[in-house]
């Protein structure tokens, strides 16, 4: 792991392999192990760059409110301080929104887009009420209750039990005064289903079949919006296919990453 100082927050990532740069971004509450199974299949052909969030693993806890476009603010001041110029862009969850964000910023730079499990619409006031009311119970409970109760919708009830003790761990050691900082700026957050239908790079949709959070229709609104995009379903997978079926998604990603180079 290496640590860059990137606009106030110090941000931990890995660096492995050669080849064009293939950056992908974790979601909420996670950390940039969740991609651990690509790395280890990718890096042998590509340069694959994983990094911790502001506020999540080795990175800076910021407290108050982190919105996503800060997130994707310290994507493109990471690939500038590695010297990347252009590359592609992944992200699950959460991190499908900071990418969107990154493409509205910087969308020249992204050769092709991975948006997994993630939707483009902005928050409904139901939901940005929700997510204040549940950055508050983080700040005031810890992860570990809340990771509990949500456990078997990150992964599904069958997944392998490695598996769900990852998703677990990894849930259960985010500080919760970056989480909820994240919460606070994602109910915030603007819609990109315009942004979708003016993309000019090929882009990917990964869902898994049973995701609860973010259903297949949503993922197949964002195909249909998406100008230049390939859909894949995941069967037997929740909200985190790239753990639960790393095979699977990373058949996908290998089909996807090859048709660009």
């Amino acid at each position: 792991m290496a640590n860059a100082e990137l606009d106030g927050a110090r941000i931990g990532y890995d660096d492995e392999g050669n080849g064009p740069a293939l950056v992908l971004v974790h979601g909420h509450p996670f950390d940039r192990s969740m991609w651990a199974p690509q790395v280890a299949e990718f890096r042998r052909d590509f340069r694959v760059i994983t990094a911790d969030l502001r506020g999540y693993g080795a990175s800076t806890v910021v407290p108050g409110r982190t919105t996503l476009d800060v997130f994707a603010a310290d994507v493109r001041a990471l690939v500038d301080h590695l010297g990347i110029g252009r590359f592609v862009l992944g992200g699950l969850s959460m991190g499908g929104q900071i990418v969107m964000d990154c493409y509205r910023q910087f969308g020249p730079r992204i050769r092709g887009l991975i948006l997994a499990d993630t939707f483009p619409e902005a928050e409904t006031e139901e939901g940005r009420a929700h997510r204040r009311e549940m950055a508050d119970r983080l700040v005031r409970e810890g992860m570990k209750p809340y990771a509990e109760e949500v456990l078997y919708k990150m992964v599904a009830p069958h997944a392998d039990p490695s598996v769900a003790e990852h998703v677990l761990r990894m849930m259960t050691a985010t500080p919760p005064e970056g989480a909820a900082a994240a919460l606070r700026g994602r109910a915030e957050r603007p819609d990109y289903q315009d942004l979708l239908t003016r993309v000019t790079c090929p882009a990917l949709v990964v869902v898994g079949r049973d995701d609860a959070y973010t259903p297949v229709a949503d993922a197949q609104a964002m195909h249909a919006a998406l100008p230049h995009s390939t859909l894949c379903v995941v069967e037997g997978a929740a909200h985190m296919p790239n753990l639960e079926r790393p095979e699977e998604f990373n058949s996908a990603l290998r089909a996807f990453l090859s048709r660009l180079t």
